[in-house]
């Protein structure tokens, strides 16, 4: 596809290294000749320098021949109008990044009059994220498949585990019901099988139905609870946005923030959390506050340094679930070595959800990837498939086809019924198949067999 990104700054260089991992052709346009230079060399996508809401500087970017615009500048009001100008200049399909609470709220109004394909918020989808982990307090990823019916569910396997020196094929709660995907083992990661052993230690991805997968991490001795209580360090967008869902969903929440007047503004927003003045370095406070009692904790203030600081203070003295928000990407090198439980990056995860939209654009389109998720530091992808009636997949039982090492068929979803396949079951025309496997750029389903 043909997409034009308006804006270089992290967010639209998050979208960009996205997209152009798929071999997208990109432009990317900005006013700052030092940012387009920067992206356009370090990704190899064309660059414009000029302002994107403008007809003239579109029209250099190639928009008239575009199938896509997104507009991902630091203004909500600006990224509004390029889309705007980008249908004028015939571009069939625009998203805007749109981050103020309250133009998020209202955008239901006139989406269809701005004729907006997709709005994203960087802020709420990171607390859309946040929440999930916080329903599955034990869990350190989770991803839904087949429109949320099927999670795929990264755990720690610990000491005191009955799957412990097991193979897959040993456990019984496992057969039919509950699929061991993927075992991160120290530096190593496998696509399991049923002669994989499960080791204290490892971490593991299950794919299951929600409600069947908490009974098998109970049964596992894999505390999987679901947090109650919840302290939220920095009162900003994401924090409010997570503050929101966390209480509809009747949590107990409590906000830290060293800002008065914002202390303020999240009283009279969210009645029913409790708001703290103070400075949520303070490690005395935090204390006074519970921090060691608490079932999650999210760390969401504005400096990385800070919120990676004070989430390893937080692992000394508590066993709460914690969550850390990095914005700077060149922070990943050294993360992994500190230990520390959940990493968000909320503008990769606008990069992610943007490429999910675009790959159920293309599945109109010829492609039949629908929903595709890179996991253990992109080393894994688990990807989701409409089949269609000429794949060469169907009608034949998965023991008798040739399929790819190092991948796996993990379910598959017919007419609302779920299926955790075996040997014998069969792919057919019509079904959502899920796929997980360590080879890289699958677009069809028939890539999953050997040539």
């Amino acid at each position: 596809m043909r997409i034009v990104i308006i804006g270089c700054g992290k967010v639209g260089t998050s979208i960009a290294r996205e997209l152009n991992a798929e071999d997208h052709y990109i432009t990317v346009v900005d006013n700052n000749r030092k940012a387009v230079a920067r992206l356009s060399e370090s990704l190899d996508v064309m660059g414009v320098e000029g302002n994107g809401a403008t007809y003239e500087v579109l029209a250099e970017a190639g928009a008239e021949d575009a199938d896509l615009v997104i507009a991902a500048t630091a203004r909500d009001e600006v990224n509004l109008y390029a889309c705007l100008m980008a249908r004028a200049a015939g571009v069939p399909h625009t998203i805007a990044r749109v981050r103020s609470p309250e133009y998020t709220d209202d955008l239901y109004r006139v989406k269809d009059q701005l004729r907006l394909s997709m709005s994203i918020n960087p802020e709420l989808t990171e607390a859309i994220e946040i929440s999930r982990l916080l329903r599955f307090s034990g869990a350190l990823e989770i991803d839904s498949f087949a429109k949320g019916a099927v999670e795929l569910i990264k755990v720690l396997v610990p000491e005191n585990s009955p799957v412990c020196g097991k193979r897959i094929s040993q456990i019984d709660t496992v057969k039919g019901r509950v699929r061991i995907c993927t075992v991160e083992r120290g530096s190593e990661v496998y696509i399991a099988n049923g002669d994989t052993v499960i080791q204290a230690g490892d971490k593991v991805t299950v794919v299951a139905k929600p409600e069947i997968a908490a009974r098998f991490f109970k049964k596992s001795n894999i505390n999987i609870g679901r947090s109650r209580d919840v302290i939220l360090l920095g009162g900003g967008k994401v924090s409010f946005y997570l503050a929101q869902r966390l209480l509809k969903a009747g949590v107990n929440v409590k906000i830290i923030e060293r800002n008065v007047q914002r202390c303020e503004e999240l009283a009279e927003a969210l009645h029913s959390a409790m708001i703290i003045h103070g400075d949520c370095m303070d490690q005395d406070l935090l204390l006074s506050e519970g921090i060691d009692s608490a079932d999650g904790v999210a760390a969401l203030m504005d400096y990385d340094e800070e919120n990676i600081l004070i989430s390893l203070y937080i692992k000394s003295v508590s066993k709460a679930k914690i969550i850390t928000k990095i914005n700077n990407e060149s922070f990943d090198n050294i993360i992994g070595n500190l230990g520390l439980e959940c990493v968000i990056n909320p503008k990769t995860l606008t990069g992610e959800y943007i490429a999910r939209y675009i790959r159920a654009m293309q599945n109109s389109l010829g492609s039949n990837v629908e929903t595709l998720y890179r996991l253990h530091e992109d080393r894994v992808e688990a990807l989701e498939f409409r089949v269609k009636n000429n794949s060469k997949a169907t009608n034949i039982p998965l023991a008798e086809l040739n399929l790819r090492s190092d991948l796996q068929v993990i379910c598959i979803s017919r007419k609302g019924r779920i299926i955790l396949p075996s040997g014998n079951d069969t792919i057919e025309p019509g079904d959502s198949v899920v796929v997980i496997t360590k080879h890289k750029g699958l677009k069809d389903l028939d890539d999953i067999v050997k040539r």
